[in-house]
């Protein structure tokens, strides 16, 4: 198969497929670099973007070295409220650094599942919670269209950057209620388009895995979120983002396109 395709004419697994390959690549050959290419993203600058995202020194000093990727383009869990006992999901998980500091946030009495479609992730994420002695932690394979969680067992979802990689953002609002209790909440962080896309942007493989053609705008998520049954509904933008969003591509200024933003939503 191949990626040239133009976008419209990519089916959903061809999606999820280029998506996996190039995730796959960072967790297997420990690239230190996210939604971007450039030297911000090198090892030596992975700090600096990650408190760029909304972390702080404490983040990252306090989770295993190793699940901090340098991926996201936001702090979804210093917006989730997390209290002591709740049960937490994290779509995309990656290497699990949010889930670490979900795990922080909910201590040993509360629970973190972490789902990613990338088997790779996945291996990496579990070596980390054994390497991080974090027993309340687990990561499942498994796509964020079709969770493998049960009904009605989650208190929070988080995610950073990974809902906009989706082919089907309407099932993956469905499966986050399903999962969801009642009184449950959404704490996300992801990116929007702001303004149509030319077709290189849309149509480049690449642009996609990076987070960028693959964004919805802030209208398409409110209906999304709407038809599902989710109430409370707020989508805010970052408006700090542009310094990171600019790094993800060294030849074009995606702030034309895209800014971040907090997508936040409760079930009754």
């Amino acid at each position: 198969m191949s990626d040239n395709l133009p976008a419209a004419a990519r089916t959903a697994d061809e999606q999820r497929r280029i998506v996996r390959e190039r995730y796959a690549d960072i967790a297997t050959e420990s690239i230190e670099s996210g939604c971007c290419e450039s030297d911000g993203c090198s090892s030596s600058g992975l700090g600096t973007r990650t408190r760029e995202l909304g972390y702080d020194d404490d983040d990252l000093s306090t989770v295993v070295h190793g699940a901090n990727l340098g991926l996201g383009c936001g702090n979804p869990t210093a917006i989730a409220g997390l209290a002591d006992g709740e049960t937490v999901l994290d779509l995309g998980s990656g290497a699990g650094f949010d889930c670490f500091l979900a795990a922080q946030a909910v201590g040993p009495s509360g629970r973190v599942v972490g789902v990613d479609m990338t088997p790779a992730m996945v291996e990496k994420a579990r070596e980390n919670a054994v390497r991080d002695d974090t027993d309340h932690v687990e990561f499942r394979l498994g796509e964020i269209e079709h969770l493998p969680v049960s009904d009605g067992t989650v208190d929070v979802i988080i995610s950073n950057c990974v809902i906009n990689l989706s082919p089907d953002k309407q099932q993956v609002f469905e499966e986050a209620f399903r999962v969801l209790r009642p009184g449950g909440r959404l704490a996300i962080s992801d990116v929007v388009q702001t303004v149509p896309f030319p077709d290189e942007v849309r149509d480049d493989p690449e642009a996609l895995t990076a987070c960028v053609s693959g964004a919805a705008t802030i209208d398409e998520l409110e209906r999304m979120l709407d038809v599902v049954g989710f109430d409370s509904i707020s989508i805010t933008p970052k408006d700090d983002s542009q310094s990171v969003i600019q790094t993800w591509d060294e030849t074009r200024d995606l702030n034309e396109f895209l800014i971040s933003l907090v997508i936040e939503a409760r079930k009754p």
